[in-house]
């Protein structure tokens, strides 16, 4: 397979499609056949219980959709997003990368999903540590989002690309012989 469509990148388009399909699954999941939006919370662990809330906003809250103009201006600015970074992952080689990429695509697509149907975002899983929580309610989306910036964070704080270095390339504060 050669051009575009190389076979990593065909895994990360599969990654893509899986994550957003596990995040709408276990969606459905939670307001279907668990009842979790009029059951309101279920306590699973003593620290992860399912919570069910209607996210409105995107990370942490910040630009709530208080009306029609701002859903669908949210619809469009994560719509833009993800294509940014399906470009992106065309454009990688290195499965790693691809990887990361398509954990935040897949998410991003879920979570855009939602937006679109409903008008906001279904969030139900509440890590906590006795009244201590870390994170916001959050779901499979926002994970795989979260777990993908965190590669691509990582690799490009971590990752040396071999090409660079057997070029003699000391960008990195490094001389090759070093």
């Amino acid at each position: 397979m050669s051009g575009l469509f190389t076979r990593n990148r065909v895994i990360g388009l599969v990654i893509a499609v899986f994550v957003a399909l596990i995040d709408q699954v276990s969606k459905w999941y939670v307001i279907g056949p668990l009842a979790l939006r009029q059951v309101g919370n279920i306590d699973l662990l003593p620290f992860f219980d399912l919570t069910y809330t209607e996210n409105r906003g995107i990370s942490l809250g910040m630009l709530q959709a208080t009306n029609m103009e701002t859903r669908w201006l949210l619809v469009l600015m994560t719509a833009v997003i993800a294509v940014v970074v399906l470009v992106w992952m065309l454009r990688e080689r290195k499965l790693g990368d691809i990887f990361g990429l398509a954990l935040i695509l897949g998410g991003a697509v879920g979570n855009i999903r939602d937006r679109w149907e409903l008008g906001y975002v279904i969030d139900f899983a509440d890590f906590h540590i006795g009244a201590f929580r870390p994170f916001l309610i959050f779901n499979i989306a926002d994970a795989a989002i979260t777990i993908g910036v965190v590669i691509i964070l990582a690799r490009s704080l971590f990752v040396r690309d071999n090409a660079a270095t057997e070029t003699g390339d000391t960008s990195h504060g490094e001389p090759k012989d070093a």
